[in-house]
């Protein structure tokens, strides 16, 4: 058994679509458009068969980001060396997108940072 993906809502499917795509070389599907619903998705799927669902319908409730909550905390992605988190932290910060976290070793055994997504989804980026 093994897990397929996690989907996640957003109010802009297609700017959580492209962040995924430049920055973590996501490839995503053709969009799903349910016209009974409003409901359209994509399946981005990364290297190693990883799939994030982006799902956006327009009867959404606004939910607080700044206030953790239940639910999912983050997503990791795994770079394969301290130089690739550096790189990619620094790209990501150069490009405006806010970082909860400098690059650095954590008490379980990672060395990571943590960026915010377009829709302040904490996103972490590990070796």
């Amino acid at each position: 058994m093994y897990l397929d993906h996690i989907a996640i809502y957003t109010r802009e499917l297609e700017r959580l679509k492209d962040f995924y795509i430049k920055y973590f070389s996501g490839r995503a599907n053709n969009k799903y458009h349910n016209t009974k619903t409003g409901l359209q998705t994509y399946f981005i799927t990364f290297e190693g068969g990883a799939r994030l669902e982006l799902m956006q319908r327009p009867d959404l409730a606004v939910r607080d980001k700044t206030i953790p909550s239940d639910g999912p905390a983050h997503l990791a992605f795994r770079m394969g060396s301290r130089e690739k988190v550096d790189e990619l932290t620094q790209i990501l910060v150069s490009d405006g997108y806010a970082q909860k976290s400098a690059p650095r070793d954590t008490g379980d055994g990672y060395y990571e940072s943590c960026i915010l997504d377009p829709d302040f989804n904490e996103v972490e980026i590990v070796a």
